[in-house]
């Protein structure tokens, strides 16, 4: 069974996404490895900690349990303690992996986390930051200063914390940070101008954060649509308008923003810092 190492976050906002079921194309990708393990080139991730946050589901449960099937060892953190307990047991190896419920908005959830994970797991070799929000949709004119703040306390502030508590650590044998961003950072769309501006905010923090620190490679995964129970809300007309501009015409599915995730994380990107992956079926190009 996998380890509680806290109970750091009160009861109150979710955090994270949601999961989906994997693109049948990418369903490997979830297995066990096999026999043909280090012929992929994936043996690095034996026993390498990754500490991931809104791991309880989506693309955050997805990224665990693809690490965790590459011979990862995984610090889940979710503020929905049930749920990242439960995300825990549904890894390979689950004995393995420690989960810790973390409430991102405050600093001292965040930071006990990640000290208890090195204290437990004894290093920290990645982290992927995902919790995050988006609220109803409203144009800026009628958008209210609770709105905008909540956004900015989960989606920026939230990440700020992880990333500066994961980098204290990472300061000393180096390591690899991967942050959620979106493409409506950097497009835009009306509607979402707190989401927007907030996930905006992540990727100058993470450029910027990799400038400061050549030891640590420090980026961003932009996701698109992504097909989670979080987007069975939205409009169906304005669904089908937006995947007509894709040039996959359909969503991602949560493993397939984890393979970029993965690749981000590991040696295979060793030359890569301060970029932001677009993992969106061509809707930016």
């Amino acid at each position: 069974m996998p380890q509680r190492i806290s109970e750091a976050a009160p009861a109150g906002l979710e955090t994270g996404w949601v999961h989906t079921v994997a693109h049948p194309s990418n369903d490997r990708f979830l297995e066990p490895p096999g026999p043909e393990f280090e012929a992929w080139g994936l043996a690095s991730w034996i026993d390498m900690t990754i500490a991931i946050t809104g791991a309880a589901s989506g693309m955050g449960l997805a990224t665990a349990k693809l690490l965790a099937s590459r011979g990862a060892i995984i610090s889940l953190a979710d503020i929905n303690g049930v749920a990242v307990k439960a995300a825990a047991e549904s890894l390979t190896n689950s004995e393995k992996h420690i989960y810790t419920v973390v409430d991102v908005c405050e600093s001292r959830s965040v930071n006990h986390w990640i000290t208890s994970t090195v204290q437990k797991l004894g290093k920290l070799d990645g982290a992927v930051n995902m919790a995050g929000i988006i609220t109803a949709a409203k144009p800026v004119a009628e958008e209210t200063d609770e709105t905008w703040d909540f956004n900015f306390a989960v989606n920026t502030r939230g990440v700020f914390f992880c990333m500066r508590a994961e980098i204290r650590e990472m300061l000393k044998a180096g390591g690899s940070i991967v942050s959620a961003a979106s493409t409506f950072g950097q497009m835009g769309s009306p509607g979402v101008a707190p989401y927007c501006a907030s996930k905006a905010a992540v990727i100058g923090l993470s450029r910027a954060a990799a400038k400061e620190n050549p030891s640590i490679r420090v980026n961003c995964v932009a996701p698109g649509s992504v097909n989670t129970p979080m987007s069975a809300g939205e409009d169906p007309e304005d669904v089908k308008r937006g995947l007509q501009q894709t040039v996959q015409k359909r969503r991602a599915e949560a493993v397939e923003v984890a393979n970029v995730i993965a690749f981000l994380l590991s040696d295979e990107a060793s030359f890569v810092t301060g970029a932001v992956y677009n993992v969106d079926g061509g809707w930016m190009c």
